[in-house]
């Protein structure tokens, strides 16, 4: 025998077609992988807890950026189950959804969200509401941020003065 015939006959030598598959054509295709299945998006009840994965997709940051979050704000206590899987309470998620708007919206440091949840106690939903209705007012007045950041300090201390004003009269 020749080593032709010999290398004819082998299977290394002959090639094979790839096996068909009727995976969906959203799945991923990696060699020596399961593919992956295509992720349907079901709503949750209100009252649901939601995986770390959920509450990053929904404030469009990525899942480190939550849990340096835990590190820094005592507030945020997800439950932990069996391997440290999070499960977020609505309570975390709403407190998550304030301090993001804070950071990224409102221009917040780290520290300043922290002196702000340690004044409110922990409910920033009236400061946020507050914020976001002081802001929708000032953008209809085409002013620059500056001033709208201005005139809400303004607005804020003047509440702040009154306050104390009827405290001190209260004292006399």
């Amino acid at each position: 025998m020749t080593s032709n015939s010999l290398t004819s006959k082998s299977p290394l030598a002959t090639p094979q077609a790839a096996p068909q598959t009727n995976a969906p054509a959203d799945t991923q295709k990696l060699a020596n992988r399961r593919p992956m299945k295509a992720k349907d998006s079901v709503q949750k009840a209100a009252g649901a807890f939601r995986t770390i994965s959920e509450v990053a997709e929904e404030l469009k940051v990525e899942q480190h950026v939550l849990r340096f979050w835990e590190t820094r704000f005592t507030q945020i206590k997800p439950l932990k189950r069996g391997g440290g899987r999070r499960y977020y309470r609505p309570e975390d998620v709403e407190l998550l959804k304030n301090i993001h708007h804070l950071l990224y919206s409102e221009g917040y440091t780290i520290k300043g969200v922290q002196k702000l949840l340690s004044a409110t106690r922990g409910n920033l939903t009236a400061r946020v509401d507050t914020a976001a209705a002081d802001v929708a007012v000032s953008e209809d007045a085409d002013a620059s941020p500056v001033t709208v950041a201005v005139e809400k300090n303004r607005t804020e201390l003047q509440s702040m003065l009154d306050e104390l004003k009827s405290m001190r009269r209260l004292i006399d």
